[in-house]
């Protein structure tokens, strides 16, 4: 239970203008801006609510300054990277971005990990698994050698967490089931415990509810996860899924560490308090500046780990971003959108381009509950009116897959880009909106002073360049309207989730998808299954705020059925009909374009580029001296 009554402090430090140069310096007293966010009962029509109040005041405080001793990382090979927004979390439970999934591949280890070339399974906490023969449970062999560490920012010390009779503690299954646990755990709150469906009982215990919509009698204790000993930890499925495997590695079904999570709650993620296992540590995370990783010593794999810190910075705006790479103080870095004819014809930065496809793909939600995006022919309108190919030859340049659907290529199941779904047809687009206009007895004018429409975006450049040319689309092809805002990543994220006020949503959302695991149940079931998915657009919502369902569509019954089927011809068939109705039939969502990789690349730095799974620092390597000379080092 929580108080009626709870602070949380974030306080921005107004730094004195000379502060001593030495550690242990006096106590130092100092005008601090203390935001307080409070959360009260009060009497609102007389009704006692629960409101969520902000205030700022200004209080002195005497603060202990410790001043990190020069030269902290000095020689230390250090790659310079760009998060490109502030990480919603590091928390595996709660991760849904690219961001947080980044980190968290480089701070915990998966039962399962992708090799970063070919996207295949590979073995890592998990040294094998065996699977029974019906495909419905599946047990993994636990290497018992991976230590679980803390890292102390003030001293630069990692030491293996021990337990409360001093033993050291190891990963093992009993953290990979509370981890799974807590995923599924409705408490937890987690916007990616769908994926966890798979698991036996894990839907019921997680929605709370049976089959029927009744509250459901399950615990977590009836979930399928168990920890037979502490190197074997089995799963029990809902029915056979060979992609289980990859599921396994993903963060959500990741170890986590129950005694900090115990300990201090939300914070057990910040620097000091955090307990990892992975190959990098968590030194520094100043929120809304800079995150700073150091490579963990006592990682199994220590010794092929060449990258010993990773400094990075959280800059929104490519043309910052590049012009810092530019400058040699990134290593690597997205190409901005008006920065591509340039970069393809410079001698040098040309030599540093790559761009190669990867499986994401760029599309735009309709809300379907919010008029007037609750009506097909006015989604249908706003879809076919979108010409991809001329977004992608016009702004974006960077050899994109014009999409009609939504599953790029090399995802299982995901029919070929052009055959299924909806692209360009500025004709069906007018007459579609017409149609509508003529039912409602609306003018255009009419249309656009009633329904005044909003496309959201998080705050990015490209985004930005992106939204104007297709809202310039829209203009031309239908005569409409549209206002675009935009938003800070964390604060977005929160706006577009399918429980957020009805007048509080955008009519229309950008979202980019990438592939957990290269299959489709990952793609139109995991996101728009009504039933089961994530389901941002709120299809098949009986209420605007989508409390409810009006039940499983034709959609929903396919996909759901083609996660269960074992006929892999099948399955491929079933998906492409599952695309199309998504895509034309329900104009649920506008598919846009699927991703290319564009990024330049230092050549002191070898990376790769993995197609699934996130960022693996501890792969890549850097030429130091090369670095370092041109840095003027």
């Amino acid at each position: 239970m929580f108080s009626k009554k709870t602070l949380l402090l974030v306080v921005v430090i107004a730094m004195l203008a000379a502060v001593a140069a030495q550690c242990g310096a006096a106590p130092t007293p100092e005008t601090v801006t203390v935001v307080q966010t409070v959360v009260v009962t009060k009497e609102v029509q007389g009704e006692t609510v629960t409101v969520v109040e902000t205030v700022e005041k200004e209080v002195v405080v005497t603060k202990e300054v410790e001043v990190m001793a020069p030269g902290k990382f000095d020689n230390k090979v250090t790659l310079h990277w760009n998060l490109g927004t502030e990480p919603p979390t590091l928390d595996p439970a709660l991760a849904t971005d690219t961001t947080s999934v980044d980190l968290d591949r480089n701070l915990f280890v998966g039962l399962t990990d992708f090799d970063p070339v070919t996207g295949d399974v590979s073995p890592m906490l998990a040294t094998d698994w065996d699977v029974s023969e019906d495909g419905t449970v599946y047990t993994f062999h636990l290497r018992t050698d991976i230590p679980w560490v803390h890292y102390d920012p003030k001293t630069g010390e990692t030491v293996q967490v021990t337990d409360a009779d001093g033993n050291p503690r190891f990963v093992n299954a009993f953290d990979v089931e509370y981890g799974a646990k807590r995923t599924i755990n409705p408490d937890t709150a987690s916007d990616y415990a769908y994926v966890t469906y798979i698991i036996k009982n894990a839907q019921e215990v997680n929605t709370g509810e049976d089959a029927d919509g009744n509250p459901t009698e399950l615990t977590l204790d009836d979930v399928g996860v168990k920890a037979l000993d502490e190197s074997t930890v089995q799963f029990t499925l809902e029915n056979p899924a060979g992609y289980f495997p990859a599921i396994a590695g993903m963060w959500v079904l990741r170890p986590q560490p129950q005694w900090a999570i115990d300990a201090y709650g939300q914070r057990w993620i910040e620097a000091g308090l955090i307990d990892t296992n992975g190959p990098y540590v968590l030194d520094e995370w100043i929120h809304g500046g800079n995150m700073r990783l150091v490579k963990n010593p006592l990682w199994i794999n220590a010794d092929d780990v060449q990258i010993e810190v990773i400094d990075m910075v959280m800059i929104e705006e490519a043309s910052t971003a590049f012009a810092l790479y530019e400058n040699n103080e990134l290593d690597t870095t997205g190409v901005p959108l008006p920065e591509m004819d340039r970069v393809k014809a410079d001698p040098q930065l040309s030599k540093e381009l790559r761009i190669a496809p990867v499986p994401c793909t760029y599309y735009y939600g309709f809300v379907n509950t919010k008029v007037p995006f609750d009506d097909v022919r006015v989604r249908r309108a706003f879809s076919a009116a979108i010409d991809r190919q001329g977004l992608i030859d016009n702004v974006l340049k960077g050899g994109q897959i014009p999409a009609t659907s939504f599953a790029p290529p090399g995802i299982f199941g995901a029919p070929e880009p052009g055959t299924v779904g909806q692209g360009y047809d500025p004709e069906l687009a007018k007459a579609s909106l017409q149609e509508f206009l003529d039912e409602k007895g609306m003018t255009l004018d009419e249309f656009n002073s009633t329904y005044d429409i909003v496309l959201g975006h998080n705050t990015s450049e490209g985004h930005a360049k992106i939204a104007a040319a297709i809202q310039q689309m829209w203009k031309d092809n239908l005569g409409v309207d549209v206002r675009v805002e935009n938003q800070e990543w964390k604060v977005y994220l929160q706006t577009i989730k399918k429980t957020t006020p009805i007048e509080d949503e955008f009519h229309i959302f950008r979202l980019g998808w990438c592939a957990d695991y290269p299959d489709e149940n990952n793609w139109v079931y995991e996101v728009f299954n009504s039933e089961a998915g994530s389901n941002r657009v709120r299809r098949n919502c009986a209420d605007p705020n989508c409390e409810e369902t009006t039940g499983p569509s034709k959609f929903d019954e396919l996909t759901a059925a083609a996660g269960k089927e074992q006929d892999p011809q099948k399955r491929i068939e079933m998906y492409k009909e599952a695309e199309d109705i998504l895509a034309r039939e329900e104009a649920a969502y506008a598919p846009i374009y699927h991703y290319t990789s564009v990024v330049v690349t230092k050549p002191w730095l070898t990376r790769n580029y993995p197609p699934l799974g996130g960022a693996d620092f501890y792969n890549w390597k850097i030429d130091a001296d090369a670095q370092m000379a041109a840095m003027g080092k």
